[in-house]
């Protein structure tokens, strides 16, 4: 993993990784963080430490207690006793009321989604209650990857991205995007906020970006639709209800990447994995798509200022033997210029216990992908992630907001 600092101030982002993670063997979960506003590398940090320890702590309980339906019901419940749980691969919404005899309660897909949905609930909650962090208007997105065994679940705030490289029949790298970058472009995310009375427009000098407004005050201009932190607009559907993704790995599938916008606004999905393919050493990887990513920043916006930019990288299998990744796949990158890169890590090992209608991208369980629909935000945008603060800012709630109806996707 690898992250630089941008040209924007002190550098917001924040990732981990984490092996046997919550005690099990082989079992690796990895994040980035995207912090933004005032104390957005605060957020982004607490986020980064506490969320592992909260999903591990919630998945171990699930295990005790035997994965009764009973007890998944309470990981899935919101405050307001509200289900919040889906059945995995279909997009379908389940509740009290059907489909219950369908449940699996060995599925590993349904164990770590109820940890998930619980973990990140509990953390933004946290968040809204501690006095020593500024996080009304401040706030971090989050993408995340629990790898146990040829099984993938991936939980995804914002617009950090997971990308996977997997071959083609002639042995070509393909992208295949694992998360929906959640903005107010995409039409459930903008009919939520509505339904909540914030408000979701463009300015006529960037009309091309929709962002989240509070419904009397053209603030902050919040270029995502989930996120935590940000408590200002947790009233008027902002949401840090993660969407969670299941993928089963096939023989084809290598690596999967995550990371901040700062590499997706200037690469495409393709160059990424191309990229990382290129890498002489897999543990040179991520600071070699960090390098080339400050460099398309340098070339192709050379009066923007450099975004952060944080990168784990995941490999499925051991190297072949005596082959460089870039006799894999190769490809002659240009002489790099020297990155100037803080690569904060925190990988760990063995952990103590004290340590909405979603997306469905696949085929059924066969590891393939629908196509990509062009919303999902691949390619170039250079996006401030919220032009200003309310007026109120410094009287900040001292709790949670209080919380409206509304349909949550995940």
């Amino acid at each position: 993993m690898a992250t630089t600092q941008g040209k924007k101030g002190i550098n917001q982002d924040a990732m981990t990784v984490w092996e046997d993670f919550a005690g099990e063997k082989d079992v690796f979960f990895c994040g980035v963080f995207d912090g933004h506003g005032p104390s957005g590398h605060k957020v982004a940090r607490i986020v980064r430490d506490q969320l592992p320890i909260k999903l591990s702590t919630a998945h171990k309980l699930l295990q005790m207690k035997g994965h009764s339906m009973s007890d998944i019901d309470a990981f899935y419940e919101d405050e307001g006793g509200a289900l919040l749980q889906a059945y995995p691969n279909t997009g379908k919404t389940i509740d009290s009321r059907h489909d219950r005899d369908n449940y699996d309660p060995n599925s590993v897909l349904h164990l770590w989604k109820a940890g998930l949905l619980r973990s990140f609930r509990e953390v933004d909650k946290e968040l809204s209650r501690d006095p020593t962090i500024e996080s009304y208007c401040s706030g971090t997105t989050a993408v995340t990857v629990v790898k146990q065994e040829d099984h993938l679940i991936i939980g995804n705030l914002g617009d950090s991205r997971a990308v996977m490289c997997t071959r083609g029949d002639k042995g070509q790298v393909i992208p295949l995007q694992l998360t929906v970058d959640l903005k107010p472009s995409l039409p459930r995310e903008a009919e939520r906020v509505r339904s909540c009375s914030g408000r979701v427009f463009s300015l006529e000098e960037e009309s091309h970006v929709l962002r989240l407004w509070l419904p009397d005050e053209d603030s902050p201009g919040l270029a995502m639709t989930r996120a935590f932190g940000d408590f200002c607009l947790k009233d008027y559907g902002l949401s840090s209800t993660p969407q969670v993704f299941y993928h089963q790995l096939t023989e084809q599938d290598e690596f999967i990447v995550l990371a901040t916008d700062g590499v997706w606004d200037v690469l495409t999905n393709f160059e990424v994995v191309k990229i990382v393919s290129a890498a002489r050493k897999r543990s040179h990887a991520a600071k070699f798509l960090a390098t080339h990513a400050v460099r398309a920043w340098k070339s192709r916006f050379p009066s923007s200022r450099t975004d952060d930019i944080a990168v784990v990288c995941l490999f499925f299998k051991p190297p072949s033997p005596g082959k460089s990744m870039s006799e894999v796949s190769h490809i002659t990158p240009d002489s790099l210029s020297h990155l100037n890169s803080s690569v904060s890590q925190h990988t760990y090992r063995s952990i103590s216990s004290d340590a909405e209608e979603g997306f469905d991208l696949r085929d059924n369980n066969k590891g393939k992908f629908q196509d990509i629909p062009e919303d999902w935000g691949e390619g170039e945008s250079l996006v401030d992630t919220s032009l200003n603060f309310p007026r109120y800012t410094n009287s900040r709630h001292k709790g949670r907001p209080t919380s409206k109806s509304a349909d949550i996707d995940f």
